[in-house]
């Protein structure tokens, strides 16, 4: 008997993992909010400092 014909078809290998997490050697993510809110404080800041000299 063909046990390869029977039943239902074969899912993925992989599909246990997340679809949002990227793999190895994947281009690099957009940047995190966490970055995102650095940078933002930093130009305040700059801006702030620019201000109080002039």
């Amino acid at each position: 008997m063909d046990y390869g014909k029977s039943g239902n078809p074969k899912s993925a290998k992989d599909s246990h993992h997340a679809l949002d997490v990227p793999r190895r050697g994947a281009p690099k993510a957009k940047p995190t909010e966490a970055e995102k809110k650095a940078a933002l404080l930093a130009r305040m800041k700059a801006a702030a400092e620019a201000k109080k000299k002039g």
